[in-house]
């Protein structure tokens, strides 16, 4: 049988069809009564930012436009490209006298790593990734002699700079997004080794 757009039979056919509802979008959060937790988290905790604030550090819209725009700055326009070189006054010759004492001598004793990558690139700009997230490693981007590169560093304030599953899985996502861009690892190493304990061995850290 052949319908044309005006045939009876096909009006008949297309009135009989149940109509479209107009499609209802609903946003909620999962209740803590079906999503279990250990440890357990109060309902008006649950799915709120206070939960998810390790992963951003920023306050208002503002200041994550700003530092998002300063975050692209760093990466080329595609992974086809290289890294973007922009002029800088700090000379490539640049001695920097205060590193001499910033490290010590006494192997137990802290220091603060950040403040020795600031000292070492230009300018003293440096674009921290995931701050709040495994503080025992340091991972962001900078520029030396005027080129970006990605430093990933062992935070001595923090566990004494030992790595575990989260810090080891935070410093391999880095570096596989600067492989992505063709952009150089710069590592500053201070590690006494894994952090020991049966949290990390059942974790499983040795695949981390």
């Amino acid at each position: 049988v052949q319908w044309t757009s005006s045939s009876p039979m096909k009006r008949a056919f297309v009135s009989k069809l149940p109509k479209r509802q107009p499609r209802r979008v609903v946003f909620s959060k999962p209740l803590p009564r079906i999503v279990r937790s250990v440890p357990p988290v109060s309902e008006p905790a649950f799915g709120v930012v206070v939960v998810i604030w390790t992963s951003s550090t920023y306050v208002n819209d503002v200041e994550a436009l700003v530092q998002t725009r300063r975050f692209m700055n760093f990466l080329p326009l595609s992974n086809r490209e290289k890294p973007p070189l922009k002029e800088t006054s700090d000379p490539i010759e640049r001695m920097e006298i205060s590193l001499d004492t910033l490290v010590p001598v006494d192997v137990l004793q802290p220091y603060d790593m950040q403040e020795l990558v600031l000292k070492v690139v230009d300018e003293g700009d440096f674009f921290e990734t995931q701050s709040e997230f495994a503080q025992n490693i340091i991972t962001g981007f900078a520029r030396m002699a005027g080129t970006t590169v990605g430093i990933v560093a062992n935070q001595p304030m923090v566990l004494a700079g030992c790595l575990d599953i989260e810090s080891s899985r935070k410093a391999a996502r880095f570096v596989r997004f600067c492989d992505c861009f063709n952009i150089p690892i710069l590592t500053f190493v201070d590690v006494p080794g894994f952090l020991p304990g049966t949290a990390q061995e059942y974790g499983g850290i040795i695949k981390h």
